[in-house]
């Protein structure tokens, strides 16, 4: 089981620690609820290190990027971060990353932390072109501030102007006494804030600086367990639950960044998939009738009959009501279809719903 440069401290403030992609993790503090609450009203920091991160480097470290995802990373420029995909070669997905352009020859991917050692050998397996490719994963921590209060909570442990930064660029500068921090305006909350990335030695002082800094505003540790159902309110995926090395994009509703204006792994069947129409989709779930839909739950029609089942479930701490998401085949994929989902041998009352949950 691996640690992140911050396991103490967590242990420390109480929290209880589970495995999870092969990390001992936070799933939580003072509680979900409370944690979820801290995150949506006002600010809360996620250790978020386990993630994975590469940087290509070289003349063709752009090619590289586009021939294994399946967005288009030529928009990007200098400070600009796309969310993307890599396809495999049987229609589903290697993963789902974050592409970050440093310059025109440097590039940082951010990776799930389950997928690590998946991910680097499928872009190696590509690297035909001499791209010179670091796994710097195990050396840099990550915590993402998240909430409407971050960038006021922030502010003054660094020059960069964070309330005038557009969602999804980042800079690079000093951060709370650290040189070439990397703060990013992205997260995976829908709440808003940053995610800073920093050498592992300066994980303690950063966090030091971070609670104190934003101790007026009400600031909070969060775990893993309310960043699950801060992202479910989102309708954000999950690899591994909503995503995995079965599901095409276009199924997942990813074809917002499945770019045919270039090549890339696959690009031919899933063209083809998306000329053809797919089979089924991924939906969002509000529950009509009483019950929480989970993960592999059943879903079926008024008749009984199975049309698909549940990737992601809870009770979301927001709109006080269950939620999840799930496939459906394509004919009951339409927003309001009633739908039934199997909970111990009962067909309970639900319905397509279009995500985010929470407005």
């Amino acid at each position: 089981m691996k640690n992140t440069a911050l396991t103490d401290v967590h242990i420390k403030l109480g929290a209880k620690m589970v495995p999870f992609a092969g990390y001992n993790m936070p799933v939580q503090y003072a509680g979900i609820n409370a944690e979820h609450e801290a995150v949506r009203k006002a600010v809360g920091v996620f250790d978020v290190s386990h993630m994975g991160e590469f940087i290509l480097k070289g003349d063709n470290a752009l090619a590289l990027i586009q021939k294994v995802s399946s967005n288009d990373a030529a928009k990007l420029y200098d400070g600009k971060v796309q969310y993307s995909c890599l396809p495999n070669e049987d229609g589903g997905i290697v993963d789902d990353l974050l592409v970050y352009r440093i310059d025109e020859k440097t590039y940082m991917l951010v990776v799930n932390a389950s997928n690590i050692d998946k991910d680097w050998d499928w872009i190696t397996k590509y690297n035909t072109l001499g791209v010179d490719m670091q796994n710097i994963s195990d050396r840099t921590s990550l915590l993402a501030i998240q909430g409407p209060k971050a960038a006021e909570a922030l502010q003054s442990l660094t020059e960069i102007d964070l309330a005038s930064m557009d969602y999804y660029t980042f800079k690079k500068g000093h951060f709370a006494g650290v040189d070439n921090v990397l703060v990013s305006a992205t997260g995976y909350t829908g709440a808003g804030g940053f995610e800073v990335y920093f050498d592992n030695q300066y994980a303690a002082q950063i966090w030091d600086a971070i609670f104190k800094a934003g101790e007026p505003f009400g600031i909070k540790p969060i775990g893993l367990g309310a960043r699950d159902t801060l992202r479910l309110e989102m309708g954000f995926c999950l690899y591994g639950n909503d995503i995995d090395d079965t599901t095409s994009p276009l199924e997942a509703g990813l074809g917002w960044v499945t770019k045919f204006s270039k090549e890339f792994t696959n690009c031919e069947a899933l063209q083809a998939q998306k000329q053809a129409g797919v089979s089924r989709k991924l939906v969002g779930i509000e529950m009509i009738d009483r019950g929480i839909p989970r993960h592999d739950y059943e879903i079926v029609d008024a008749e009984g009959a199975i049309i698909g089942k549940v990737t992601s479930g809870t009770q979301s701490p927001s709109l006080q009501k269950p939620i999840g998401m799930g496939y459906v085949d394509t004919a009951f994929a339409k927003e309001g279809t009633e739908i039934y989902i199997k909970i111990r041998d009962n067909k309970i009352k639900a319905k397509v719903a279009k995500p985010p949950f929470y407005k």
